[in-house]
């Protein structure tokens, strides 16, 4: 079996390296390709990601490239994990949004647009590269804005799946909670990537008993500490938000917040200078327990899971994922992409039923999906009205005013990006 991964210099890349020799009875990788375009980097992790295998005794064959289409040829997986503009770009849609007093941030409002119009054009770029040198390899996207980027995926007809780990973080938390192994937790997860809720906890797969309320009552102090949020108001929700719903829910003081301190991005770049520094180490042989901190726990997980699935291998039965809605919440288009537990089997991800959804939800994932449909023409198509559109749609700022002078904001800072700008 041959994995790719585009965007392999990622200092994330420890973290999925690490779970493909821990879990290699599961994902029997025999050749893992790392690409980046950044050199300097891919030696660095590359020369990490080798000794790890090389301490957990995983025989596989680790091989860095910045040619794109020769490390995914005969690839049977293409993972995309890739940042244009990288921590630079980063940290400005977490700060020029803040002038018009709406939220910076990297995956939604304005910062998440402008990340999308850089993203999609890339991004669907090498998968028609992927289709033309393997066209049966699956494409798996842990590249944000995810729930974007792979409705274009799908709809430009790749092979392709969303990941991301909120979930499954979400799973490691409330079994640690419990005291009982992640594998008997069953998240009754519901929404848009981002923009999700769990309906319910079950104890060993969809049909078992509903612990939440249980959950709530005894550990809800430490869940809405996680969470940033009142315990009053996971009380009255009666369900889990992600930590994605305080840009809603808290949309004022998180931008109070973001005015007196430095920017998340700016604590990244930092932290993956020194991450950097370590993965040079040629004595150090696992991931530093620093990458925690970077984000992305449990993706290599998540990532395993789906691509043994995918793959036919022994991945985990039902899984999390982003994929095309088809009538699950009946209040969303077909076409567009939801975030929800699935069947995950080698013709794709199949997903579960949903139960009806509180209207309190329902109308925001309404209102987020068709700012994702904008958002999605503005990056195919372009132009300024496209642009202006989508933001005006977009809850988190929603006033013409606000959506005016984000749009000449985020052109002025993406312009190198932007073709038809």
């Amino acid at each position: 079996m041959k994995l790719a991964v585009v965007g392999g210099g990622s200092t994330y890349t420890p973290e999925l390296i690490d779970g493909f020799a821990r879990l290699r009875d599961t994902l029997p990788v025999e050749e893992l390709v790392l690409v980046d375009p950044a050199a300097e980097r891919l030696e660095l992790v590359g020369g990490l990601a080798r000794r790890i295998f090389a301490r957990q005794g995983h025989g596989g064959r680790i091989v860095t490239t910045s040619d794109l289409d020769a490390g995914i040829e005969g690839a049977d997986a293409v993972l995309l994990q890739l940042r244009v503009g990288g921590q630079a770009a980063r940290e400005q849609d977490e700060t020029w949004p803040l002038e018009c007093g709406c939220v910076g941030q990297e995956t939604t409002g304005a910062g998440g647009l402008a990340k999308a119009l850089r993203t999609v054009p890339v991004v669907l770029d090498i998968a028609e590269r992927v289709r033309r040198t393997n066209p049966g390899a699956w494409i798996i996207d842990f590249t944000n804005p995810v729930g974007i980027v792979t409705r274009a995926l799908l709809e430009a007809g790749h092979k392709a799946v969303g990941l991301c780990n909120v979930a499954i973080g979400f799973q490691r938390k409330f079994a640690g909670l419990l005291g009982i192994a992640p594998v008997d937790v069953h998240l009754d997860h519901v929404g848009l990537n981002h923009l999700t809720w769990e309906m319910g906890v079950r104890l060993g797969g969809p049909e078992g008993e509903d612990i939440l309320p249980k959950l709530l009552a005894v550990h809800g102090e430490a869940v809405a500490a996680d969470l940033r949020l009142p315990r009053h108001v996971l009380d009255r929700l009666g369900v889990v938000p992600s930590y994605y719903l305080r840009y809603y829910y808290a949309h004022d003081e998180v931008v109070r917040e973001q005015r007196t301190k430095p920017s998340r991005a700016a604590e990244v770049a930092a932290m993956e200078r020194e991450l950097l520094k370590m993965y040079g180490d040629p004595e150090l042989a696992e991931k530093p327990a620093l990458l925690g901190k970077r984000g992305g726990a449990y993706y290599s997980e998540a990532a395993v899971d789906l691509a043994a699935s995918l793959l036919g291998g022994a991945g985990n039965p039902y899984q999390v994922v982003n994929t095309y809605n088809k009538g699950t919440l009946p209040f969303l288009p077909d076409d567009a992409v939801i975030e929800v537990q699935a069947a995950v089997g080698r013709s794709g991800p199949l997903p579960l039923p949903v139960p009806s959804v509180d209207p309190l939800y329902a109308g925001l994932m309404a209102d987020v999906t068709a700012y994702e449909d904008l958002a999605l023409q503005a990056a195919l198509r372009g132009g300024r009205d496209r642009v202006f559109r989508a933001l005006l749609a977009h809850p988190l700022v929603g006033q013409y005013a606000y959506a005016d002078a984000l749009t000449d904001q985020l052109i002025a800072h993406n312009r190198e990006h932007l073709a038809w700008a």
